[in-house]
């Protein structure tokens, strides 16, 4: 209990003091007009009350990441509740807030145009198509997952076609209509019960004088049954993404950022939102260890149900909340994964118009740009994709490194303290490169199987590569300058 209200305390903690530093080395200007406030087009750039944004970007960035990613990284043991307080602090959280301010100041542009700006025109082409292809990954997956679930919860009749074209559907209709006509309507609903449902297990871990075992006998060391199989770094650094940090997060960063009335609310809005993300993969983490026992058995009740994870989640709720724990499980497995799937695909829309310059204030335009998006995601449906899936934890993470390099090249280039970024962004180099090149053959990520300690070294010699392509850049734009 102590270690989970430490990790909490550094989580509030974090956001009251460190998040105002990152937003003075940022240097918010309340007097400047914000995208939705300069030019509202009624579709994409609508002002929104701060509390509204707040509950769609956590919405965005959470589903079930936080919860399902929490439960599987706790397994590596203790160290899992530092990486979620410390890396939302000083990762996770820095790079949303930061994105989203890089695009308030580009007049609401999407990730690619942002890394673009800072990293060149060959590396925007590249993210623009990687981006879009791991948004539309993730359509067709929470599109095929929620519809298998929701078959299994209602009559024969309803199958899994018609909960497929159901959400589907949806996501379509969610892609083209104004951000204020229903995500901005259902979106702050599901936040909320998202939030409750988390505050209602931490209440329960509080007050029912239940424990958890967090066993810190042997330290903060790897608690998996093969830790050479599973070492500790970089695996469970890919894990927990979106309860620590997740480049999924700074797609959705720039499309509220073009809701935002003023920069004021960036922090917390958007760090704020980070911070309330890691409080939830927090408490399920502990819920995790807590409900099960150990670290081991964690593994051992999802590897022996059917449900898995989701099957843990939902025996938790029933267990510890009652009826009310069964609503808050089906918003868990289903409500969730639906609310990403749909603004992942209007997040592929905002950047391929962005890319083409296409106004997207006409709904035929908008129609043009989603066609695309809605066959891949369509004839992605149809085909057994789970092999390129099996990447999107790293490309996830890889995202991150990316946004965290631009970041740190946007804050060089103007002098600011650009060490709150350039940290993280080495580090999140380092995790990335030793998972690809460690991960053996044959596990969930075929990588290229070396040694984990020949993956560090190398990984930490492409890190150093990095960070002197970055000096040696900085150099020649100050000689420039000069």
């Amino acid at each position: 209990m102590t270690l989970f209200l430490i990790s909490l305390a550094v989580l509030i903690g974090g956001y009251l003091i460190y998040g105002v530093v990152v937003e003075r080395v940022f240097g918010i200007d309340p007097k400047r007009l914000t995208p939705a406030s300069s030019h509202p087009d009624g579709v994409d750039y609508v002002p929104l009350p701060a509390w509204k944004v707040f509950l769609i970007q956590f919405l965005n960035i959470a589903g079930i990441g936080p919860i399902f990613g929490a439960i599987m990284g706790v397994m590596y043991g203790p160290a899992a509740f530092l990486w979620i307080s410390l890396g939302t602090i000083f990762g996770g959280a820095v790079h949303d807030f930061l994105s989203a301010m890089m695009s308030l100041r580009a007049d609401g542009k999407s990730l690619p145009h942002l890394v673009g700006a800072e990293l060149g025109r060959p590396v925007q082409n590249v993210m623009g198509l990687f981006t879009v292809f791991l948004l539309i990954m993730v359509v067709a997956v929470f599109v095929t997952t929620p519809a298998g679930l929701l078959a299994s919860l209602t009559p024969d009749h309803l199958s899994v076609t018609f909960w497929t074209i159901v959400i589907f559907a949806y996501y379509i209709l969610a892609t083209l209509l104004p951000i204020d006509k229903l995500i901005g309507r259902l979106y702050p609903i599901f936040g909320l019960a998202l939030l409750v449902m988390a505050l209602g297990i931490m209440g329960y871990l509080l007050f029912s004088g239940i424990t958890i075992p967090v066993d810190l006998a042997d330290g903060f060391g790897n608690r998996m049954p093969d830790p050479e199989a599973t070492p500790l770094f970089p695996m469970m650094f890919v894990s927990i993404a979106c309860g620590a940090i997740s480049g999924f997060h700074a797609t959705q960063s720039p499309m509220m950022a073009r809701c935002l009335k003023n920069e004021k609310l960036a922090r917390p809005v958007f760090y704020g939102a980070m911070v309330a993300e890691g409080i939830v993969a927090l408490i399920w983490a502990a819920a995790a260890i807590a409900f099960c026992g150990s670290y081991r058995a964690i593994g051992e009740f999802v590897a022996t149900h059917e449900g898995g994870t989701g099957e843990l989640v939902n025996t938790i709720c029933r267990n510890w909340l009652g009826v009310a724990g069964g609503l808050f499980a089906i918003l868990g497995v289903i409500a969730a994964p639906v609310t990403t799937g749909d603004t992942a695909m209007r997040s592929a829309r905002l950047i391929i118009a962005d890319t083409f310059a296409i106004s997207q204030k006409s709904v035929v335009r908008r129609l043009l740009v989603s066609l695309p998006i809605i066959v891949v995601s369509f004839l992605l449906m149809q085909v057994d994709f789970s092999v390129l899936w099996r990447y999107f934890a790293w490309s996830n993470q890889t995202l991150s490194v990316f946004t965290l390099w631009a970041v740190t090249v946007y804050l060089a280039r103007r002098r600011r303290f650009f060490y709150i970024t350039l940290l993280p962004a080495m580090f999140m180099t380092m995790v990335c490169c030793s998972y690809i090149i460690f991960a053996p053959l044959g596990t969930p990520v075929d990588g290229i199987g070396l040694p984990v300690n020949t993956a560090i070294a190398l990984s930490g010699a492409v890190t150093l590569l990095f960070l002197c392509l970055f000096i040696r850049g900085e150099r020649r734009r100050r000689i420039r300058k000069d």
